[in-house]
Protein backbone atom coordinates (compact mmCIF):
# COMPACT_ATOMS: atom_id res chain seq x y z
CA UNK A 1 0.00 0.00 0.00
CA UNK A 2 1.15 3.30 -0.81
CA UNK A 3 1.65 5.87 1.74
CA UNK A 4 -1.19 8.43 0.17
CA UNK A 5 -3.24 5.10 0.61
CA UNK A 6 -2.55 4.80 3.80
CA UNK A 7 -3.13 8.53 4.80
CA UNK A 8 -6.27 8.06 3.50
CA UNK A 9 -7.05 5.03 5.37
CA UNK A 10 -6.34 6.44 8.99
CA UNK A 11 -5.42 9.18 10.45
CA UNK A 12 -2.39 10.38 10.09
CA UNK A 13 -0.64 13.51 11.30
CA UNK A 14 3.00 15.59 10.28
CA UNK A 15 4.35 17.02 12.86
CA UNK A 16 3.42 20.47 11.77
CA UNK A 17 -0.38 18.69 12.07
CA UNK A 18 0.21 18.01 15.57
CA UNK A 19 1.68 22.01 16.20
CA UNK A 20 -1.51 23.48 14.41
CA UNK A 21 -4.12 21.01 16.56
CA UNK A 22 -2.26 21.08 19.95
CA UNK A 23 -0.97 24.82 19.74
CA UNK A 24 2.52 23.29 20.68
CA UNK A 25 5.95 24.30 18.65
CA UNK A 26 7.21 21.39 16.43
CA UNK A 27 10.83 21.93 18.11
CA UNK A 28 8.80 21.58 21.90
CA UNK A 29 7.59 18.49 20.64
CA UNK A 30 10.69 17.06 19.55
CA UNK A 31 12.65 18.24 22.92
CA UNK A 32 9.88 16.33 24.85
CA UNK A 33 10.10 13.38 22.60
CA UNK A 34 13.90 13.41 23.59
CA UNK A 35 13.77 14.37 27.15
CA UNK A 36 10.57 12.80 28.26
CA UNK A 37 9.96 10.26 25.89
CA UNK A 38 6.17 11.57 25.58
CA UNK A 39 5.35 10.61 22.19
CA UNK A 40 7.11 7.42 19.66
CA UNK A 41 7.11 8.69 15.87
CA UNK A 42 6.34 5.89 13.73
CA UNK A 43 7.41 5.74 10.29
CA UNK A 44 6.48 5.00 6.75
CA UNK A 45 8.73 2.27 4.51
CA UNK A 46 9.83 5.65 3.29
CA UNK A 47 11.41 6.37 6.59
CA UNK A 48 9.18 9.54 6.49
CA UNK A 49 8.24 10.29 10.58
CA UNK A 50 4.40 10.24 11.32
CA UNK A 51 1.65 10.65 13.96
CA UNK A 52 -1.44 8.47 14.65
CA UNK A 53 -4.42 9.60 16.63
CA UNK A 54 -3.33 7.86 19.98
CA UNK A 55 -0.63 10.26 19.64
CA UNK A 56 -2.23 13.44 19.08
CA UNK A 57 -4.72 12.50 21.85
CA UNK A 58 -2.07 11.87 23.94
CA UNK A 59 -0.02 15.43 22.80
CA UNK A 60 -3.43 17.78 23.69
CA UNK A 61 -3.88 16.05 26.81
CA UNK A 62 -0.28 16.87 27.68
CA UNK A 63 -0.15 20.83 26.25
CA UNK A 64 -3.55 20.44 28.49
CA UNK A 65 -2.07 19.91 31.57
CA UNK A 66 1.56 21.81 30.60
CA UNK A 67 -0.63 25.36 30.15
CA UNK A 68 -1.96 24.76 33.82
CA UNK A 69 1.05 24.36 35.16
CA UNK A 70 1.94 21.11 35.63
CA UNK A 71 5.16 20.06 34.22
CA UNK A 72 6.52 18.59 31.98
CA UNK A 73 8.45 16.13 33.65
CA UNK A 74 5.47 15.30 36.46
CA UNK A 75 3.28 14.47 33.22
CA UNK A 76 5.90 12.11 31.35
CA UNK A 77 5.78 9.64 34.40
CA UNK A 78 1.79 9.89 34.67
CA UNK A 79 -0.36 6.74 33.80
CA UNK A 80 -2.66 7.85 31.14
CA UNK A 81 -5.93 7.04 33.52
CA UNK A 82 -3.94 9.08 36.03
CA UNK A 83 -3.62 12.25 32.55
CA UNK A 84 -6.87 11.65 31.26
CA UNK A 85 -8.49 12.02 35.10
CA UNK A 86 -6.63 15.08 35.31
CA UNK A 87 -7.63 16.48 32.26
CA UNK A 88 -11.39 15.93 33.04
CA UNK A 89 -11.25 17.43 36.00
CA UNK A 90 -9.41 20.49 34.44
CA UNK A 91 -11.77 20.74 31.31
CA UNK A 92 -15.06 20.40 33.45
CA UNK A 93 -13.92 23.80 35.99
CA UNK A 94 -11.88 25.71 33.40
CA UNK A 95 -13.77 26.90 30.70
CA UNK A 96 -11.16 29.32 28.90
CA UNK A 97 -12.24 29.03 25.36
CA UNK A 98 -8.37 27.13 24.32
CA UNK A 99 -9.16 24.41 26.72
CA UNK A 100 -12.41 23.64 25.66
CA UNK A 101 -11.19 23.63 22.29
CA UNK A 102 -8.76 21.06 23.15
CA UNK A 103 -11.07 18.74 25.17
CA UNK A 104 -13.38 18.97 21.61
CA UNK A 105 -10.61 17.57 19.39
CA UNK A 106 -9.98 14.95 21.84
CA UNK A 107 -13.79 14.19 21.98
CA UNK A 108 -13.26 13.66 17.98
CA UNK A 109 -10.78 11.72 17.71
CA UNK A 110 -12.35 9.09 20.19
CA UNK A 111 -15.86 9.89 18.56
CA UNK A 112 -16.92 10.07 22.17
CA UNK A 113 -20.44 11.06 22.31
CA UNK A 114 -21.09 11.61 25.86
CA UNK A 115 -17.47 13.74 26.02
CA UNK A 116 -19.09 15.94 23.58
CA UNK A 117 -22.27 16.11 25.45
CA UNK A 118 -20.57 16.80 28.65
CA UNK A 119 -18.13 19.63 27.23
CA UNK A 120 -21.43 21.14 25.27
CA UNK A 121 -23.35 21.36 28.31
CA UNK A 122 -20.92 22.73 30.78
CA UNK A 123 -20.16 25.59 28.13
CA UNK A 124 -23.76 26.49 27.92
CA UNK A 125 -24.10 26.42 31.20
CA UNK A 126 -21.18 28.83 32.09
CA UNK A 127 -21.43 30.93 29.19
CA UNK A 128 -24.61 30.69 27.49
CA UNK A 129 -25.41 29.22 23.68
CA UNK A 130 -24.37 31.97 21.59
CA UNK A 131 -20.86 32.95 23.00
CA UNK A 132 -20.13 28.86 23.26
CA UNK A 133 -20.64 28.59 19.50
CA UNK A 134 -19.25 31.83 18.53
CA UNK A 135 -15.73 31.46 20.93
CA UNK A 136 -15.69 27.70 21.39
CA UNK A 137 -17.26 25.67 18.57
CA UNK A 138 -16.88 27.85 15.52
CA UNK A 139 -13.22 28.50 16.46
CA UNK A 140 -13.03 24.69 16.65
CA UNK A 141 -14.31 23.57 13.53
CA UNK A 142 -12.83 25.82 11.69
CA UNK A 143 -9.54 25.11 12.78
CA UNK A 144 -10.58 21.06 12.00
CA UNK A 145 -12.16 22.16 8.34
CA UNK A 146 -8.48 23.33 7.59
CA UNK A 147 -6.92 19.99 8.31
CA UNK A 148 -9.60 18.13 7.43
CA UNK A 149 -8.99 19.51 3.74
CA UNK A 150 -5.56 18.43 3.69
CA UNK A 151 -6.61 15.07 3.98
CA UNK A 152 -4.34 15.50 8.23
CA UNK A 153 -8.38 14.45 9.50
CA UNK A 154 -9.98 11.57 9.12
CA UNK A 155 -13.32 12.52 7.31
CA UNK A 156 -15.75 10.37 9.67
CA UNK A 157 -14.05 12.22 12.52
CA UNK A 158 -15.29 15.22 11.36
CA UNK A 159 -18.47 13.95 10.06
CA UNK A 160 -19.10 12.76 13.39
CA UNK A 161 -18.51 16.39 15.28
CA UNK A 162 -20.10 18.46 12.76
CA UNK A 163 -23.66 16.37 13.14
CA UNK A 164 -23.47 16.65 16.38
CA UNK A 165 -22.82 20.38 15.95
CA UNK A 166 -25.95 20.45 13.59
CA UNK A 167 -28.39 18.50 16.23
CA UNK A 168 -27.69 21.33 18.75
CA UNK A 169 -28.46 23.74 16.61
CA UNK A 170 -31.63 22.23 15.07
CA UNK A 171 -33.03 21.82 18.62
CA UNK A 172 -31.70 25.33 19.79
CA UNK A 173 -33.69 26.94 16.55
CA UNK A 174 -36.72 24.91 17.69
CA UNK A 175 -36.59 26.30 21.06
CA UNK A 176 -37.21 29.95 19.42
CA UNK A 177 -40.51 31.29 19.81
CA UNK A 178 -42.32 32.49 16.86
CA UNK A 179 -43.10 36.45 16.96
CA UNK A 180 -45.95 37.64 16.96
CA UNK A 181 -45.11 41.52 16.32
CA UNK A 182 -46.12 42.55 12.99
CA UNK A 183 -43.15 44.88 12.89
CA UNK A 184 -40.48 41.93 12.97
CA UNK A 185 -37.65 41.95 10.27
CA UNK A 186 -37.87 39.14 8.34
CA UNK A 187 -35.42 37.54 7.09
CA UNK A 188 -35.15 34.30 3.83
CA UNK A 189 -31.88 32.23 4.79
CA UNK A 190 -31.16 29.53 2.15
CA UNK A 191 -27.85 27.90 0.46
CA UNK A 192 -27.01 27.96 -3.25
CA UNK A 193 -27.61 24.92 -5.64
CA UNK A 194 -24.45 22.41 -4.65
CA UNK A 195 -23.23 23.93 -1.35
CA UNK A 196 -23.80 21.87 1.60
CA UNK A 197 -22.15 23.43 4.80
CA UNK A 198 -24.80 24.74 6.68
CA UNK A 199 -23.59 25.03 9.88
CA UNK A 200 -23.21 28.43 9.62
CA UNK A 201 -26.49 29.28 8.20
CA UNK A 202 -28.47 26.83 10.93
CA UNK A 203 -26.63 29.41 13.37
CA UNK A 204 -27.88 32.47 11.37
CA UNK A 205 -31.52 31.17 11.91
CA UNK A 206 -31.01 30.77 15.59
CA UNK A 207 -29.52 34.21 16.03
CA UNK A 208 -32.14 35.82 13.94
CA UNK A 209 -35.06 34.20 15.49
CA UNK A 210 -33.29 34.64 19.21
CA UNK A 211 -33.64 38.66 18.38
CA UNK A 212 -37.54 38.05 17.84
CA UNK A 213 -37.58 38.05 14.11
CA UNK A 214 -39.21 36.04 11.61
CA UNK A 215 -37.47 33.80 8.96
CA UNK A 216 -38.14 31.38 6.56
CA UNK A 217 -34.83 28.39 6.13
CA UNK A 218 -34.67 27.06 3.22
CA UNK A 219 -31.54 24.84 4.19
CA UNK A 220 -28.86 23.30 1.12
CA UNK A 221 -28.43 23.10 -2.03
CA UNK A 222 -31.65 25.75 -3.00
CA UNK A 223 -32.16 25.75 -6.73
CA UNK A 224 -32.54 29.04 -7.76
CA UNK A 225 -36.25 29.03 -9.35
CA UNK A 226 -37.60 27.33 -6.24
CA UNK A 227 -35.64 30.43 -3.96
CA UNK A 228 -37.28 32.96 -6.45
CA UNK A 229 -40.89 31.74 -6.11
CA UNK A 230 -40.58 31.43 -2.18
CA UNK A 231 -39.44 35.24 -2.12
CA UNK A 232 -42.15 36.74 -4.27
CA UNK A 233 -44.56 35.43 -1.84
CA UNK A 234 -42.50 36.26 1.56
CA UNK A 235 -41.26 39.29 0.38
CA UNK A 236 -38.41 39.19 3.11
CA UNK A 237 -36.25 42.50 4.63
CA UNK A 238 -33.05 40.32 4.72
CA UNK A 239 -31.62 37.26 2.83
CA UNK A 240 -29.09 35.53 3.85
CA UNK A 241 -26.75 33.09 2.15
CA UNK A 242 -23.31 31.40 3.05
CA UNK A 243 -20.90 30.71 -0.01
CA UNK A 244 -18.43 27.94 1.33
CA UNK A 245 -17.64 25.87 -2.01
CA UNK A 246 -20.80 26.30 -4.60
CA UNK A 247 -20.71 28.83 -6.77
CA UNK A 248 -16.87 28.17 -7.80
CA UNK A 249 -14.64 31.10 -7.17
CA UNK A 250 -14.55 32.31 -10.99
CA UNK A 251 -18.59 32.30 -11.35
CA UNK A 252 -19.17 34.00 -7.66
CA UNK A 253 -18.90 37.42 -9.04
CA UNK A 254 -22.13 36.48 -11.20
CA UNK A 255 -23.89 34.76 -8.66
CA UNK A 256 -23.69 37.67 -6.57
CA UNK A 257 -25.07 39.92 -9.22
CA UNK A 258 -27.93 37.60 -9.99
CA UNK A 259 -29.14 37.22 -6.42
CA UNK A 260 -28.89 41.53 -6.30
CA UNK A 261 -31.09 42.22 -9.16
CA UNK A 262 -33.34 39.29 -8.62
CA UNK A 263 -33.92 39.81 -4.87
CA UNK A 264 -33.66 44.21 -5.55
CA UNK A 265 -36.16 44.63 -2.89
CA UNK A 266 -34.39 43.49 0.12
CA UNK A 267 -30.82 43.55 1.97
CA UNK A 268 -28.74 40.78 0.67
CA UNK A 269 -26.14 39.56 3.11
CA UNK A 270 -23.70 36.66 2.35
CA UNK A 271 -20.72 35.38 3.66
CA UNK A 272 -18.77 32.65 3.47
CA UNK A 273 -15.15 31.30 1.97
CA UNK A 274 -15.45 32.04 -1.55
CA UNK A 275 -17.05 35.95 -0.61
CA UNK A 276 -14.90 37.12 2.73
CA UNK A 277 -11.65 38.45 1.73
CA UNK A 278 -12.54 38.37 -2.08
CA UNK A 279 -11.88 41.03 -4.74
CA UNK A 280 -15.78 41.61 -5.48
CA UNK A 281 -17.72 44.48 -7.19
CA UNK A 282 -20.68 44.30 -4.45
CA UNK A 283 -23.96 45.35 -5.89
CA UNK A 284 -25.13 48.36 -3.67
CA UNK A 285 -28.05 45.98 -2.09
CA UNK A 286 -25.22 43.50 -0.92
CA UNK A 287 -23.42 43.14 2.50
CA UNK A 288 -20.50 40.67 3.12
CA UNK A 289 -20.49 39.28 6.42
CA UNK A 290 -16.75 39.03 7.46
CA UNK A 291 -17.66 36.67 10.65
CA UNK A 292 -20.81 35.23 11.62
CA UNK A 293 -21.55 37.33 14.81
CA UNK A 294 -21.66 40.70 12.18
CA UNK A 295 -25.69 39.32 11.71
CA UNK A 296 -26.65 40.22 15.18
CA UNK A 297 -26.74 44.09 13.99
CA UNK A 298 -29.07 43.37 11.79
CA UNK A 299 -31.25 40.95 13.56
CA UNK A 300 -30.87 42.76 17.19
CA UNK A 301 -28.83 44.18 20.12
CA UNK A 302 -24.87 43.13 19.80
CA UNK A 303 -23.80 40.69 22.63
CA UNK A 304 -20.94 41.06 24.34
CA UNK A 305 -18.70 37.67 23.33
CA UNK A 306 -15.53 38.50 25.07
CA UNK A 307 -16.62 38.67 28.75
Amino acid sequence: MSDEGTKRRMSVFSIKDLEHLTGVKAHTIRIWEQRYDILTPKRTKTNIRFYDDQDLKLLLNVALLNKNGIKISRISNMSSGEMQREVIKLTETNFEYPEQIHALTISMVDLDEDRFEKIMSGSILKLGFEKTMLNIIFPFLTKIGILWQTGAINPAQEHFISNLVRQKLIIAVDNQFVPQNPNAKKFLLYLPAGELHELSLLFTDYLVKSKENKSIYLGQSVPHSDLKEVYEIYSPDFVVTVITSAPAQPEVQSYINRISSDFGKSQILVSGYQVVGQDLNLPENVTILENIERIIQYAGPKIDITS
